[in-house]
């Protein structure tokens, strides 16, 4: 995997009571290949406030500290919603391989949000393998983008 994103700044992740064993195997996922991640939470399967987490993830992209975040709950729309009140953030909701693509390709995403209720493992890390490795295509999408921010 030859990641698209500066990974000499960890990966910022996090996730609700809902994604807390898909985080714990993305985290150990990726640092089995050597990137450093920023966890941020949650720590267990207590039930806890979504935006706890999406908003340090979010933060933590924003300012550049992080490359990119990945964020995890029940259907991926609470912490996406959050996530994308932060102004330089495009967080994108990916339940689908395709869909990771896209939202890098199209809408240059810095936050993949993924439902873990409705996504098996092995297809999260598929999903974010292409989210890392995805360029985003600029061009018309450019000029799109650009009409993002308030």
């Amino acid at each position: 995997m030859n990641s698209v994103f500066d990974l000499l700044k960890p990966v910022a992740i996090g996730a609700d009571h809902a994604g807390f064993e898909y985080k714990e195997a993305v985290k150990k996922w990726l640092e089995e290949k050597g990137i450093t991640v920023k966890d941020f939470g949650t720590h267990s399967t207590a039930s806890m406030d979504y935006p706890d987490i999406a908003h340090p993830v979010a933060s933590s992209v924003e300012s550049g500290e992080a490359a990119f975040g990945i964020l995890f709950c029940g259907s991926a729309n609470g912490v996406c919603i959050t996530a994308n009140k932060h102004q330089k953030i495009r967080a994108g909701l990916s339940f689908a391989t395709d869909v990771a693509r896209l939202i890098r390709q199209h809408n240059n995403a810095n936050i993949i949000c993924i439902p873990a209720r409705f996504v098996a493992l092995p297809w999260a890390l598929e999903m974010i393998d292409i989210f890392m490795t995805t360029e985003f295509e600029g061009g018309r999408h450019q000029n799109r983008v650009n009409k993002i921010s308030c």
